[in-house]
């Protein structure tokens, strides 16, 4: 038991009860991670009014994404060097640090410092809650174990805007601004999670002597932080704009550095090519990486139809996003358990690609401003189910094609793609619906103006002299652009039917959206046949093939 191989056969470290107590601190810790991602969207608002920093809200989401992404494959490989534990431990901290900090700022510029400070932790938390289970399960039982890992994904991401929504609609609790609990509730959880993790997750001590790609992280850091910049402030700069240009060079130059740094380091690498060489593995990053374009961006889509289209508040849309739990849950144990029982994985991703294409496409023609709330409840179900279908298995699948020396980077891998694909298809899907809507919304008020109902209504004093009109009659004034809609809270106090031109571009906006998202997972689910059709193996279950990839997973 004192040997790292030894350490690595389940149920020599750990009884089952530790390791489903060890399960519940790593499934706090990833909660943490990524609820936070979420949390924030419906507050930020009050809390950049509480702070005089609206105009640089953005920052305090961007700050955090940046961090989490850049750091995440860092985790993967120190873990690979100094071992799980110490580095997990030192996450929670530095996001429970992070969330103290964010919680007692006093300016938006110090909001942003914390939540980059936050998602320095963040980036540690979900990959490592991963990998530490395929440390201590067996393959047999892992996929069920992360199988729930990713129900925690989906119910944070529900009760984010739920949670963030209360505590900013509330003056004061326990003495403090409502929205400051939005970041303090993060210290019982963390705390509660680093307790668990420092008492019952013991796995022997572990410094694999091995060089630091110190090159490689300032070149992914050069290529991700520019590229994430203008993904997120692209629309505001403008895409031609000097900001925007100068970070897509910059990115391209920091893939180039980044690519050359791998090569020069060869097996201490901070994502080694050679992993690539596997098909496997290589397909499964792809996929990551173009599901999370497709998937998070329209994922993106259905709160804001909510919201924009029906009228609903951030936390009434956020509980109709429960039927995507519900979905996300199904999923995710259904293809843990059957992975489980046979070792088949390439079924799921092709289902699941192939439910979130025809999910995507529905919700392209279907939802309209009259469209009954139980269409888009029952299209997220679908959304969730092919979520499930997708994380899971294809996590598992980058784990167990790699060395088990390299399942640190194998792991933080899968969410480092996943994650990239999702900021990059939030910003780009977003920004293509203001787009959109802009032209939609000058269209649909010039046909409007040839509607007499409508100039009946419009000319009516009664209409004119209602407070909850003026910013209607001044945006028919002023005319649709992307700066005009930035602000869209008036819409549905103002009077329906001059509202309705407005809904109506906006529901059409985001029909176009979800059909480009479709695309996007049409291709992923025909990149899915290229998968192997073999049976996952565990490379533990065989010490001679401990440090080779297997070969069933090529």
């Amino acid at each position: 038991m004192s040997t790292s191989t030894s350490a690595r056969v389940p149920g020599a470290v750990l009884t089952h009860r530790q390791t489903v107590t060890v399960m519940v601190g790593l499934m706090l810790g990833m909660f943490l991670s990524s609820l936070d991602q979420t949390i924030v969207s419906t507050s930020i608002y009050t809390i950049a009014n509480d702070l005089d920093g609206l105009s640089l809200q953005a920052w305090a989401t961007t700050a955090y994404l940046i961090t989490a992404t850049v750091t995440t494959p860092l985790y993967g490989k120190l873990s690979d060097i100094f071992g799980r534990r110490p580095l997990y431990l030192a996450a929670i901290l530095i996001f429970l640090a992070g969330s103290l900090d964010a919680g007692s700022v006093h300016s938006m510029t110090e909001l942003a410092l914390a939540r980059g400070v936050q998602g320095m932790g963040a980036g540690g938390l979900l990959a490592l809650a991963l990998t530490v289970i395929g440390d201590i399960v067996a393959l047999k039982d892992r996929a069920t174990y992360q199988g729930y890992f990713m129900s925690v994904f989906g119910i944070s991401s529900v009760l984010g805007p739920v949670v963030g929504g209360a505590f900013a609609g509330s003056a004061n609790i326990l003495g403090f601004d409502g929205w400051r609990w939005v970041f303090f509730i993060n210290l019982p959880i963390g705390l509660a999670a680093l307790a668990v993790v420092f008492l019952y997750l013991h796995l022997p001590a572990k410094h694999v002597k091995q060089k630091i790609d110190y090159w490689g992280a300032a070149a992914i850091t050069l290529a991700i932080v520019p590229l994430l910049l203008v993904a997120e402030q692209g629309r505001s700069w403008g895409w031609t704009s000097v900001n925007s240009l100068l970070c897509i060079g910059l990115g391209i130059v920091g893939i180039v550095s980044f690519l050359l740094a791998e090569k020069r380091a060869g097996d201490y690498a901070l994502i080694p090519l050679r992993l690539f060489r596997n098909v496997t593995f290589g397909l499964s990053s792809l996929l990551n990486f173009i599901i999370g374009i497709g998937m998070f961006g329209a994922i993106a889509m259905l709160p804001m139809y909510l919201q924009l289209v029906k009228g609903l508040t951030p936390t009434e849309a956020g509980l109709m996003m429960i039927t995507f739990t519900v979905g996300i849950l199904g999923g995710s144990i259904a293809a843990g358990r059957t992975i489980s029982a046979s070792g088949t994985y390439r079924v799921f991703p092709i289902l699941g690609t192939s439910i979130l294409t025809a999910a995507a496409v529905v919700m392209g023609l279907s939802l309209g401003v009259d469209t009954p709330l139980w269409v888009p409840g029952g299209i997220a179900v679908f959304f969730g189910l092919g979520l499930g279908f997708c994380m899971q298995p294809l996590t598992l699948a980058m784990q167990v094609s790699v060395p088990a020396k390299d399942m640190g980077v194998g792991t933080s891998s899968a969410a480092f793609f996943r994650s990239m694909g999702g900021a990059v298809g939030t910003a780009v899907f977003i920004s293509m619906l203001f787009s959109l809507a802009a032209d939609k919304v000058a269209a649909g008020m010039r046909d409007a103006m040839q509607n007499a109902d409508f100039l009946k209504v419009l000319k009516d004093p009664a209409v004119a002299a209602g407070p909850a009109n003026a910013q209607l009659y001044a945006f028919f004034k002023n005319g649709a652009s992307n700066d005009s809609l930035n602000d869209t809270s008036w819409l549905h106090a103002a009077n329906p039917t001059l509202a309705r031109p407005i809904t109506e571009a906006f529901a059409q906006s985001i029909d176009a959206v979800m059909l480009t998202a479709a695309t996007l997972t049409g291709i992923a689910f025909l990149i899915s046949f290229a998968l192997p059709n073999k049976k996952l193996t565990d490379p533990k279950a065989s010490p001679q093939t401990a440090d080779a990839a297997p070969a069933s997973a090529r």
